[in-house]
């Protein structure tokens, strides 16, 4: 249908073809929600225009005058190269709309990619200025359409320094914010996952890190090697720490060199590892639940409230008469302390949802589970994960005080052991170990989340952070 009314645009009179221009309009992102009588307006100062293949449309460089919107056929937008480009190529098919910078200040209207015809293309040129212009006569309007274009650069082209300097039709460039170079493009979770990394590598971040790793250090060093305070007179120093640490015979036979360290890591990870499986199953589920239905939450919140307060100390004794054996009470001490974590951030993403959301959702025919599936999950996704890190840390916790109690291997079980039987430079390799490990654990479940929450990611990546 686009191909046809293309072809028509240029051989009817001049009021058809606007009237086409105003259909086609309503179809492109930008222009879906203004009235009937902009559409009109925005029609008399848009032409169509064919191209043949491999024909240049423009090129990056190039004085920006119009707006194009594809109606037929294939164009290639390469944007030009720079330094944060992570995907700069992108093919537009009928509907899609480039060639924005002509809606940029005066001062920026230069083309920042090439656009070539992969195939015999027919398109509406909108002059930008003229456009501008007219969406100066309705403000309201303005804003909306002008916010969509952001959006629209943002999030199928990324948005070079330039395009973010958008704004509305009443403001200048030199009103808006200096732009950031930002990744581009259809970019993955783990592109812009690096990209995050890369900006975090080049800012100040890694040397603040490193300082505070040094002070800390240095404090532990000079507070029991040097001034021997009173009150760390009997820990281990820094230097005696890691001597033990990488001994290939270490006088308390744990060290990088020994199997049984190795071991120890092991079963702590799986023993948290299984917890977390579980807390994140039954958790996730339970806190959508009560977040989502008040009936539910009338019933089932009260217990749980009076429930998570318990130390998990006080559940010891129950744990080891419920089960059987040495390994299942430790896991589930383990996973109590994960579980309601996880319920409990995952409750608050659920009311943290703006209603206008759901309201939205059921005026367009939604159902329930619709409502749940598309609006619901999505929306609680970022407490989520930010309850599943609190959660694997908890979990850590957790498995500690289980080990000292119940267990027979295990970092906890060595911190344990290592005091009743005065081996001081032992607990302190246990202990950094345990926090080397629940570090590398809360970066997996940060990653995870990335990889499900790549919308999440893009914005990060785009707010430079």
């Amino acid at each position: 249908m686009f191909r046809e009314h293309a072809a028509s645009m240029q051989s009817r009179p001049s009021s058809e073809a606007e009237q086409l221009i105003v259909r086609l309009l309503k179809r492109t992102m930008p222009f879906q929600v203004i009235s009937e009588g902009m559409l009109q307006s925005v029609a008399a100062v848009s032409r169509p225009f064919s191209y043949r293949a491999g024909e240049v449309i423009y090129r990056a460089g190039d004085k920006a005058d119009d707006v194009y919107v594809v109606v037929s056929g294939a164009v290639d937008h390469l944007l030009s190269d720079t330094p944060t480009t992570v995907e700069r190529n992108r093919v537009m098919h009928s509907g899609d709309v480039f060639g924005w910078a002509a809606v940029l200040g005066q001062d920026k209207r230069v083309r920042l990619a090439t656009a070539t015809c992969v195939e015999t293309a027919e398109v509406i040129r909108i002059n930008g200025a003229a456009l501008i212009e007219r969406l100066n006569d309705d403000p309201a309007t303005a804003k909306v359409v002008m916010s969509r274009f952001a959006t629209m650069i943002t999030r199928e082209f990324g948005a070079p320094a330039a395009a973010a300097q958008i704004v509305a039709p009443n403001r200048t460039v030199s009103d808006a914010p200096a732009a950031v170079p930002r990744p581009r493009g259809h970019a993955t979770g783990l592109a812009l996952t690096l990209y995050r990394i890369s900006r975090w590598l080049r800012s100040p971040k890694p040397f603040l890190m490193l300082l505070g790793f040094a002070l800390f250090l240095g404090f532990w060093y000079l507070s029991v090697q040097v001034w021997k305070l009173p009150r760390f007179r009997e820990m281990p120093g820094l230097t005696t720490v890691f001597h033990e640490w990488f001994s290939k015979n270490p006088t308390y036979g744990l060290s990088f060199y020994t199997p049984e360290y190795y071991q120890d890591i092991w079963v702590s990870v799986r023993r948290v590892g299984i917890a977390f499986f579980l807390a994140t199953a039954l958790g996730v589920p339970l806190g959508l639940f009560l977040g989502w239905s008040r009936t539910f939450r009338e019933y089932v919140f009260p217990v749980f409230e009076m429930l998570r307060p318990i130390p998990v100390l006080a559940w010891v004794p129950l744990a080891i008469l419920m089960f059987s054996g040495s390994e299942t009470p430790v896991i589930f001490l383990t996973f109590l302390a994960s579980f309601f974590a996880t319920a409990l951030n995952t409750m608050l993403g659920v009311e943290s949802i703006d209603e206008s959301y759901t309201r939205a959702a059921d005026c367009l025919g939604a159902s329930k589970m619709q409502v749940f599936r598309h609006v619901i999950v999505p929306g609680a996704m970022p407490y989520i994960f930010t309850g599943l890190q609190i959660s694997v840390g908890v979990a850590w916790f957790s498995l500690v005080a289980a080990e000292m109690v119940s267990g027979q291997f295990g970092l906890g079980y060595v911190i344990n052991t290592s005091y009743t039987m005065v081996r001081y430079p032992t607990i302190g390799i246990g202990m950094i170990t345990l926090g080397a490990v629940g570090y590398v654990t809360s970066a997996l479940v940060r990653i995870v989340g990335d990889s499900m929450m790549q919308w999440r990611v893009r914005e990060l990546a785009l707010g430079g952070r």
